[in-house]
């Protein structure tokens, strides 16, 4: 990753333009993005064909001067330390609109499907799985190495961490379940600061640092780890409490401020200060990213207990990272950050729906399976009935009462039980690994359900 071009000074453009030719070329030319609908940042258009009779940089000059009618100022506090080229804002493209329009409907709304596949086992299983798949990509974009099905694995045994990468996973497990059980609370300073310590336990040089500020003489930059280049500086050391303060009123719209924002841009907004501010030594991503699922939640959109954005995310960190630099390099426009995480949402939901689909096709493929035999069924849960479509797709798999509690959600009781009448049905073979007994999935399980 580098540093994106710097866009030239639309400002000088104008000057050194005619003004009546300016204008009456901007009267026809008032839309803040390209012709695709895309919030193009200098870095990008200047590779693109301009409209006919306009150089790149006339019509750059005109993108911003579109853009400037529609700024929105951020209602929070710069202090001292500018945000390098002025106070952040954004602007609502019609596209945003559409999106936030979509957001209400599908991520705050009713979910309507063909069967009730949903209920409240299989969200408390998908939630599960879903908060694992948060924990492992969210480490993962900070540097964590474990593969994800060993730390899926770890996470669903219960087993301790062996090493630093399975730690910060197991860490991120635990911040993600602190953010679910607080998402009613109000945003504070010493919230922040545990969350963080949750995220950073056992992983820092030293433990001391876990949910305390960065100091002055803490030299904190994000650089590229490729070429060493300082690609962002966080503000001084002395700013940090003022900011955070003015972060927590903001996310508790306890600030007066002139427009209405959007709840999902102002959880957008939150996951961008937080990074921004880095308050703390290590952590900030992972932190920041965890405030806009605590954002998004308090909000009522009860879907992203379900999503994870950090999976989207780490199919192109570069986009991600972009996002933040773009902003940066334009004025603090903070646009390019929201459209890009509009669009991140945006598949993470789809990804949930989807999933839903795949279920109801899934559950009658298995309903299909065990027609034949309707008594089965009836003695079946709905853990088990998840357990056996699982087991048919992965003969020899072991099964242990732990994983198969921590996947669920369950008490070890009801798990044990859950295992021990499918092994009684023979539906699993029960078998013993020192200590421990493992249920494991016979080779001819589907021979055994038809019969």
């Amino acid at each position: 990753m580098k540093i994106p071009n710097k866009p030239p000074d639309y400002r000088e453009i104008i000057r050194n333009s005619k003004d009546s030719e300016f204008f009456k070329i901007a009267l026809h030319n008032t839309s803040p993005v390209d012709h695709g609908g895309r919030y193009l940042h200098w870095d990008k258009l200047r590779y693109l064909k301009p409209p006919k009779d306009m150089t790149s940089e006339l019509w750059w000059a005109l993108l911003k001067f579109s853009r400037i009618q529609l700024y929105k100022s951020l209602p929070v506090n710069n202090y001292k330390h500018n945000f390098r080229q002025g106070k952040l804002k954004y602007c609502i493209t019609d596209k945003i609109y559409e999106e936030l329009h979509w957001f209400d409907k599908n991520a705050a709304g009713s979910l309507t499907i063909d069967e009730p596949v949903l209920n409240s086992h299989m969200k408390s299983s998908y939630m599960v799985s879903s908060l694992i798949e948060e924990s492992i990509t969210s480490s993962q974009l900070e540097g964590a190495a474990t593969t994800r099905k060993v730390a899926k694995k770890m996470l669903n045994e219960g087993r301790s961490p062996k090493n630093n990468s399975e730690q910060m996973i197991y860490n991120n497990y635990l911040a993600m379940q602190f953010i679910r059980e607080n998402k009613n609370e109000s945003l504070t300073p010493e919230m922040i600061k545990e969350l963080q310590s949750i995220l950073t336990t056992k992983t820092l040089d030293d433990e001391n640092d876990a949910g305390k500020y960065r100091l002055q003489d803490d030299d904190v930059r994000v650089v590229d780890n490729y070429t060493g280049e300082t690609l962002f500086e966080p503000p001084p050391a002395d700013q940090i409490e003022k900011r955070v303060i003015e972060l927590c009123k903001f996310a508790n719209c306890k600030i007066k401020e002139k427009v209405f924002i959007h709840p999902v841009i102002r959880s957008i907004i939150i996951h961008f200060l937080l990074a921004y501010i880095h308050p703390f030594i290590d952590g900030n991503g992972r932190t920041a990213r965890a405030l806009f699922y605590w954002s998004m939640l308090k909000h009522g959109y009860w879907i992203t207990e379900f999503i994870s954005i950090s999976k989207i995310i780490k199919k192109s960190p570069a986009q991600y990272g972009n996002s933040f630099l773009y902003t940066e390099t334009d004025e603090n426009d903070l646009t390019y950050f929201i459209d890009h995480q509009i669009k991140v949402i945006h598949k993470a939901i789809d990804e949930f729906h989807n999933y839903v689909k795949k279920k109801v096709t899934e559950v009658k493929s298995l309903d299909n399976t065990l027609n034949n035999n309707p008594s089965i069924k009836k003695k079946l849960n709905h853990r088990q009935l998840t357990l056996i479509k699982h087991a048919l797709k992965h003969p020899g798999y072991n099964y242990g009462i732990q994983e198969h509690k921590n996947y669920h959600g369950i008490v070890y009781e009801t798990s044990r039980k859950d295992l021990e009448s499918l092994a009684k049905i023979k539906f699993l073979r029960k078998t013993k690994i020192g200590k421990a007994f493992i249920y494991v999935s016979p080779v001819d399980l589907e021979n055994r359900l038809k019969k």
